[in-house]
């Protein structure tokens, strides 16, 4: 078994996964690091644009990093800038949506776990967070 130790993650190092409408993600901390029990990333969704209505397996958290969002939560809308912070308990339907039609919306999330998975709305597809 390999013992990890703790380090600085720079998303210059990581790949970048490109998603829906143009978003993209960086994962920073997951199990190649050694993380057990939550996982972190960046991600960057382009002016006007919006990630899928979908829910997760477990808690998530995110901080709006850069702009600002109309985040939809169970069917509710609420506004988001930077600094602000979401919590959203398991299986609760949400997406982040840009509302700027110039500017880039860059937010953190961190998963309670690192067996997190998204499961999207339109589809019921079910697929591990990790995966992407």
């Amino acid at each position: 078994m390999t013992k990890f130790t703790s380090t600085i993650l720079r998303e210059s190092d990581l790949p970048t996964i490109n998603r829906v409408g143009g978003a993209f993600t960086t994962q920073m901390v997951t199990p190649k690091c050694g993380a057990e029990s939550f996982l972190n990333g960046f991600t960057n969704i382009p002016p006007s644009a919006a990630i899928p209505l979908h829910y997760h397996n477990c808690e998530e958290s995110v901080l709006i990093v850069q702009g600002n969002a109309t985040v939809e939560v169970d069917s509710e809308q609420f506004s988001a800038s930077s600094g602000d912070v979401t919590w959203l308990p398991a299986k609760v339907p949400h997406r982040f949506i840009n509302s700027s039609a110039s500017e880039s919306l860059r937010i953190f999330w961190t998963y309670a776990s690192i067996t997190a998975t998204r499961t999207l709305l339109d589809s019921g597809e079910t697929g591990p967070i990790l995966a992407e």
